[in-house]
Order: structure tokens, then sequence, then C-alpha cells
């Protein structure tokens, strides 16, 4: 049961806002902060209000139910809507939780994603560059936007390296669950004997952080620049427009060399520098928060094998919930990635509901 307080705190905190919004007293700069927490609570209020009744509700039924003078029309009547009352009260009870689990302040935000060959060689980064294309499709399909921040190619046209940042509405809360060790299994070109190989790639999916969310002395940062090498245009190896951005305290070392420009290339190792001291602290509170708090779902550990892309079979198996779909086409299209992903979410609700 939820306690009454929680549910009477939740109604009263609506009706509040209610009066805010309308009276047009509000000041410009907490009205879309109150707006927005007003529209969340609108989701849930009906939910709410139907859940402090329940209890009069089937008072009344129980009522007709333990009367003598009932007669049967009435009484079957009352059966069956106190039926369908408890069911509604544990559709509520069910929502409600969800509703007040504590929210990853992270979920909303845009993310960073990093991808880079494992083990296999050529193969592994050739299926480096297949999951990066399926999330290149992905975000096409949800329209969100992909900047590449960095890339490095290898000899077979796979990729060695790639990072990007995506920008869209609640980035982080669906590919969170991304990050950590993908396998692939299948024949490669190269292969004569048709034998399958297994090889392995791994994803890094940061929440992108904003100057706003995490403070960084410029006195901590160490920059060196350097000459950018690898193929490019004339100006590689010959101005100094490679950066290499170190932030001591924590030892965290970021390089950029993919612009011609100095300055992009400082923008652009900032940014991911920046999302990874926020993960680096997220990470440190979450332990300190909890002792046990790592669990089959969540962020995923990056050295934990979540997921299994097997092209003989066309099967892709997520390892943390047991689901196998056998449509491993469809998924690499972005097209049955949505399945996974709810499973995943649902699962990691239920686990969270479970410790409340």
């Amino acid at each position: 049961m939820i306690p009454e307080k929680t549910i009477e705190e939740l109604i009263a905190r609506h009706s509040s806002l209610e009066k805010d919004l309308a009276s047009g007293k509000v000041d410009k700069k907490l009205f879309a902060e109150k707006s927005k927490e007003y529209s969340d609570l609108n989701e849930i209020v009906y939910s709410a209000k139907k859940y402090a009744s329940y209890k009069n509700d089937k008072i009344e039924l129980d009522k007709i139910l333990n009367d003598k003078n009932s007669d049967e029309e009435l009484m079957k009547m009352a059966h069956t809507e106190l039926s369908e009352l408890n069911l509604q009260f544990e559709k509520n009870e069910k929502k409600l939780k969800l509703f007040l689990l504590p929210k990853d302040e992270a979920d909303k935000k845009n993310a960073i994603i990093e991808i880079r060959a494992g083990t296999g060689g050529l193969e592994a980064s050739l299926f480096a560059g297949d999951l990066f294309k399926m999330y290149e499709k992905v975000c096409n399909k949800k329209k969100w936007s992909l900047e590449l921040i960095s890339i490095s190619r290898s000899d077979a046209g796979g990729l060695k390296e790639v990072i990007a940042s995506i920008k869209g509405d609640n980035i982080y809360s669906t590919l969170k669950y991304e990050s950590g060790v993908h396998r692939v299994q299948r024949v490669p070109d190269t292969e004569t004997q048709g034998r399958v190989h297994t090889s392995a790639a791994t994803v890094a999916v940061l929440p992108e952080a904003e100057e706003v969310d995490l403070k960084i002395n410029e006195t901590d940062l160490r920059i060196d620049v350097f000459r950018a090498g690898g193929p490019g245009g004339q100006s590689v190896n010959t101005t100094d427009s490679a950066v290499r951005i170190t932030h001591i305290p924590s030892g965290l070392s970021v390089s950029q060399q993919d612009e011609k420009s100095q300055h992009k290339n400082k923008a652009k190792g900032m940014k991911i520098l920046r999302a990874r001291l926020y993960e680096l602290e997220r990470t440190r509170i979450d332990q300190e928060r909890s002792a046990d708090r790592k669990s089959k779902i969540g962020t995923g550990d990056r050295s934990e094998r979540i997921r299994t892309y097997n092209f003989p079979q066309g099967r892709v198996t997520d390892h943390r919930i047991n689901l196998t779909l056998h449509k491993l086409e469809e998924f690499l299209e972005g097209e049955a990635f949505d399945e996974i992903i709810e499973s995943l979410s649902l699962k990691a609700q239920e686990e969270s509901l479970s410790k409340l």
C-alpha cells in the first residue's frame, strides 16, 4: 500500500500548481518549470484520486453485499462492480508506484555513444561498423539527430572506434541499456571453410553533460596540442590542430584530431570529457548510496556481455532478460530495436518496484 499522506500530497500539489498557473502571477523563470511539473502530474492525478477514494467506494459496496435485505440483482451488480474496483485499484497502485520511483535525472538528456572494436581483429571492426549503422537507422526512425565527433576506420572498411553525439527527446533513457559488450557470431567473408567466428565490440552510452551539470576548473586541465596524423587533407601534419585534454584530478584524457581547427577539436574534446566525468561522478554517488545497487538491468557494465547477434540462426539474444528475437535483419535495420528496449525498461521497472 502507498501511504495515504503521499497520495494526498500529490493531489494537493497538482491543485496548487493549477491555481498558480491560472493566476498569471507566476514568475517567468519558474513558469516553464511549473508547467512541466503540472503536465507530469496531470498524467497521474486521476489515478491518484481513484486510489484515494478506493477505501470509501469499497465500504459502500460491502454494505450492499452484507445487507440481507439487498435483492439478488443489486447483489450481482455490486459483485461485478467490486471486482472491477479491485482490478482498477491494482492498476492504479502499480501506475502510482512507477510514477513515484526515483527519477534518473539523466534520462531526458542527450547522449554520447562510443563504439569500439573488441576481440576478433578485422571482423570485430566490421561488426563495430554494423552496430554504428544500426544506431544511425534507429536515429533516423526516431527523428533524432546524430553528429559524428570522431571516427577511426580499419583496413577492412569497418570501424576501430567511433564517437557520436545524439540529440532528441529522452535519448539517454532509451539508449542507456546499450552499454556493454555486443557479441557477433557469423562466417567472415574471408573464411573459406564456412566456419562461424565469434567477435565483439563494446558500446558505451554516456549522458551528455552541460556546463551547469558539471563545473570543470580550467586549472584542473592540461591541454596539449600536436600535429594530426593519418590520412587527411593538406593541413594534416603541417599544423598543430590536434588537441589532447587531460583532467588532472581524475587522470581522464581525451584526444581529438578530426577537425582542422584546434578550437573545434578542443570543443569536441571537452564535450566527451564532460560526459565521462559526469558519468564517473554519477557512478560514485550511486555506489555511495547503495553497496548492492548493481543489478542485472541498468546502464550496464562495459565489460559485461549483454547481447549476441547470431547470423547463421538469424537471432539476436539479450542475455540480461533472456530474450531472443528471430528478427536479426529487422533488428539491425532498427525495425525491432524497440522490442528489446521496451522489455529491458519493463524489467528494470519491475526490479525497482520489488525493492520498494
